[in-house]
Order: structure tokens, then C-alpha cells, then sequence
């Protein structure tokens, strides 16, 4: 293990620099100089020969993952409901089991099996949603910043159609409970943040969604929430807010859809129509597209094809437990998946996915929401992972595209060696 944020990695390197181009070096170099990227060169230059070396020539040498929308109660009832549709599958399942972490020795029993899945998976940041709850949301985020991974924290804020169990009782009462968790906050954290987190429109009223767009402006906090996910749900959403034009703008309405001070990933987006997409082209919203989920819980497939032509900043995300595995690479074999599907069955002018940019959302494309993260191109934060993928993939058999291509598909987490952080060295 490193003791240092300066060292240098050797092995088979690939990357992403935009959706269609992999970057390869094989037998090259990776520097790390502070925790950030200083390149990856073929011949080690000069100035970094006295740095400590880790030897990995034969392995891959990737970005870290990024997942986008993940669920971290949830992560207790994977594979749970798959037969039936959101909303159903949301009171059957999801909120049954979220309003047992008011009793925050349940959070201390779950949550570590959570963070320990994504501490030996290949995922070095994620956008995580947690409870309404306070003290099991902050003992979450203490087990994340001692995990090393890099992530996004929100406290969920819901007052409406939802059990008494689990509602807040009500707009202020949601907002009261809000500030104190960021009070919380103060000094406490260095590699996990804060991110409001308004469940869904459904679940906020606009009383709750006023006020949290006032919070947004006064600290200046990135937004997660959802979106156009289901039919029933868009139809639920326009009976609740006749006044908004499409899902998007109840969001719009509020200050909390994205903008130059409002970082927002919307999740899903699988029936977004044409004024909600130009209006998250316009405010920069990151689209984290679930394919996993998206399918177990009969949604439909995003048009991620479509994002990608458009510009629109878009990642993925794991969306545990509508997704069944948190590891982004098994995510990028489901988005290419679905995007044939999709092709095929409902749209043909929409090209599917190639492993190159399935690839690219899952690092690079995400990577995007938190800064320089995602790629190795330099000034980047230094954020890799060392994969043995020898177990499916005999050594010099395969060009390094076609061994990532592989390991998209086939890889777990027995064939990761090594994981680097922000230059923190996890395993």
C-alpha cells in the first residue's frame, strides 16, 4: 500500500477522452502527483523516476467508475418486487423497509454491508441517496469518509404520499430537519458531500420544494432527484402540479433544475419529452440513465442515444434496488443491452450504445458532475483501478479494446487488484 499521493502505476492504460475515443498505452506509465493526474506516457519522462512504482504490467489500468443514482437503504432488499412496477414496487418494498432506519441501530447493522460492497467493487464515486432520517443518513456518510471512496450524500426530504412511518410531518418540519443535518455537517467530511435530495415531486409539496430551493441558493448545494421515470408516475405528477408544462418544470418552477449554480442529476429520464429535454440541455442537467432498473421495474429505455448526439451531460447509475448489482461496469453491459433493445424494437434512428460509450458514461461521463474526474488526461483527480483480467481473457490474446470490452461483461469483483481514490490508494 501507498503511504504517498506521488507514485506511478505500470500496466495496460485506457481511458476515455470523449464518448467515442478510448485512449490506449499498453506497457505504459500513470503518474500521480498530489492525488491528481500528471499523464500517462509510454516511456516514464524523467522528472518521475524517483517516485515509488507499482508494477502491474499485464493488467488493465482504468478510471474508476462512477455511479450516478444509487439507493443505499435499499441496498438491503436487492432482487426484492422485480415482477412489479414502480409505484407499486415503492409501497410494497422501498418504504416499508426505508422507515426502519429512524432507529439508527438498524442503520449500523445495514449501512456497513453498503459501503462495503462498493469499497470492493470497482466504483470510486457515487451520488447516494440515503433516508429521511438524520442520525442514519450521518452515520452513513461517517462510514463513507472513512471508506476512502469519494461521494454525495443526500438526507431525503418527503411531506407527502408516503406512510406515516416515513413522511416528515410536514414542509417545515422536512426543512427544520434539513438545516440541522447541514449544521451537522460543518468540518466533519473531506471526501463525502452534501447534495439536497427531494425524493420525487409525488413526495414533496410545494410548500417543501420552495424551501428547499431556498436552501439550494443559500449554500449553494448540488440537487438528485427523478425523473419521467414511469407513465403513472408522469400522470401523477401533472395531477399534482397542473400549473408546471412537463415533469421537468415542477422541478424548473422551484429553482432546483439545474443552471450555472444548481449542479442536478435527474435520474431515468426515460420518457422525457422534447421541451423537458431542451430545457435540461439548456440548464446543464446530468441524466443518470438505470438500465437495470428501468427494466426490472417495467419502465421502459431511455433514449440515451439521443442525449448523447444532443450534448446533455449524462452518467449511470446503479439505482440499487432497482438495479439489482452496484458494480457501473455491469451497468454499461445493461445499457448497451437495452439500447439494442431499443433499437431494434422501438426506434431504429437511434444507433445502440458501443462498448467505447458505455464505457464513457460510466467514467468520464459522470466523472463530469464531480469536476476533473473520469480519465487520466492530466490535472484530472487521480481516480484508477488495477484489473487482472486474465482469468477470461488469456494474456496477449486480445487487443486492450477488446479486453475492456470483456471486462464490461465478465469481470467481478475477484479480478480488481488495486483501487485509487482522489490518490488514496484503497486496496
Amino acid at each position: 500500500m501507498f503511504d504517498t499521493q506521488s507514485f506511478v502505476l505500470k500496466g495496460d492504460i485506457c481511458f476515455s477522452t470523449d464518448p467515442q475515443t478510448l485512449k490506449t498505452i499498453p506497457d505504459g506509465y500513470l503518474v500521480c502527483l498530489d492525488g491528481r493526474c500528471a499523464g500517462a506516457f509510454s516511456q516514464l519522462p524523467g522528472q518521475y523516476q524517483n517516485l515509488p512504482l507499482l508494477d502491474c504490467a499485464g493488467k488493465l489500468i482504468v478510471p474508476g467508475l462512477v455511479d450516478l443514482h444509487v439507493h443505499a437503504p435499499q441496498y438491503s432488499y436487492r432482487a426484492l418486487g422485480m415482477d412489479l412496477e414502480l409505484l407499486e414496487w415503492l409501497e410494497t418494498h422501498t418504504f416499508p423497509e426505508e422507515s426502519k432506519y429512524r432507529d439508527v441501530a438498524y442503520a449500523r447493522k445495514m449501512y456497513p454491508r453498503f459501503v462495503e460492497d462498493l469499497v470492493k467493487g470497482p466504483n470510486t464515486r457515487a451520488c447516494i441517496f440515503a433516508t429521511v432520517h438524520n442520525d442514519a443518513t450521518l452515520h452513513l456518510m461517517d462510514l463513507l469518509e472513512d471508506s476512502g471512496l469519494c461521494t454525495m450524500v443526500g438526507k431525503v426530504n418527503m411531506d407527502r404520499n408516503s406512510p406515516d412511518s416515513l413522511r416528515e410531518a410536514d414542509a417545515q418540519a422536512s426543512l427544520d430537519a434539513t438545516r440541522d443535518w447541514l449544521g451537522r455537517l460543518a468540518g466533519r467530511y473531506q471526501r463525502t458531500k452534501p447534495i439536497l435530495t427531494p425524493r420525487f415531486v409525488p413526495s414533496c409539496t410545494d410548500e417543501l420544494m420552495q424551501g428547499l430551493g431556498q436552501i439550494q441558493k443559500e449554500y449553494h448545494l448540488p440537487v438528485q432527484s427523478h425523473l419521467s421515470e414511469n407513465p403513472s408516475e408522469i400522470a401523477w405528477v401533472q395531477e399534482l402540479c397542473p400549473q408546471s408544462r412537463f415533469y421537468g418544470d415542477a422541478y424548473r418552477m422551484f429553482g432546483l433544475f439545474g443552471g450555472a449554480d444548481c449542479p442536478t442529476i435527474m435520474a431515468h429520464c426515460v420518457y422525457s419529452s422534447d421541451e423537458e429535454v431542451e430545457l435540461m440541455k439548456q440548464q446543464g442537467v446530468f441524466i443518470a440513465h438505470c438500465p437495470a432498473s428501468n427494466t426490472n421495474l417495467a419502465s421502459g429505455i431511455a433514449p440515451v442515444r439521443r442525449y448523447l448526439t444532443e450534448g446533455i451531460p449524462t452518467g449511470l447509475g446503479s439505482d440499487v434496488a432497482g438495479g439489482t448489482h452496484t458494480s457501473i461496469f455491469r451497468t454499461m453491459a445493461d445499457a448497451i443491452q437495452v439500447s439494442k433493445l431499443r433499437w431494434r424494437l422501438q426506434d431504429n434512428s437511434l444507433a445502440p450504445l458501443t462498448a467505447a460509450e458505455a464505457f464513457y458514461l460510466g467514467t468520464l461521463g459522470g466523472g463530469a458532475f464531480f469536476g476533473k474526474v473520469g480519465t487520466f488526461l492530466t490535472e484530472y483527480d487521480f481516480d484508477a483501478l488495477v484489473i487482472d483480467d486474465s482469468r477470461y481473457t488469456p494474456q496477449g490474446s486480445r487487443s486492450i479494446p477488446e479486453r475492456l470490452e470483456r471486462t464490461l461483461y465478465l469481470s467481478d469483483d475477484r479480478d480488481l487488484k488495486h483501487k485509487f481514490a482522489a490518490g488514496r490508494q484503497l486496496f
